[in-house]
């Protein structure tokens, strides 16, 4: 059995390489977040604001990173009441 998956380059880290998922063979040539920006303003009644970011990140060290939901999100988790 062969293992078809790539190694993963410099900004390529947390990118799933396997079979199906190859960095290298996107017909759009878009990268991630031009794809997310125009995936989320796409829709008749969508704005900026629907593009950006929903969380913050942060390397606490020892390979530890938090993720909050950013305090300017447009939609948070969790019910109205």
């Amino acid at each position: 059995m062969s293992d078809d998956t790539q190694t993963p380059g410099p900004g390529d880290a947390g990118r799933d390489t396997s079979p199906g998922h190859e960095v290298d063979h996107d017909p759009t040539g878009m990268t991630d977040d031009e794809k997310r920006h125009d995936q989320l303003t796409r829709a008749p009644k969508s704005d900026e604001s629907d593009a950006a970011p929903r969380i913050t990140t942060e390397d606490r060290g020892d390979g530890v990173t938090r993720i909050d939901v950013a305090d300017t999100a447009k939609v948070r988790p969790g019910g109205a009441g």
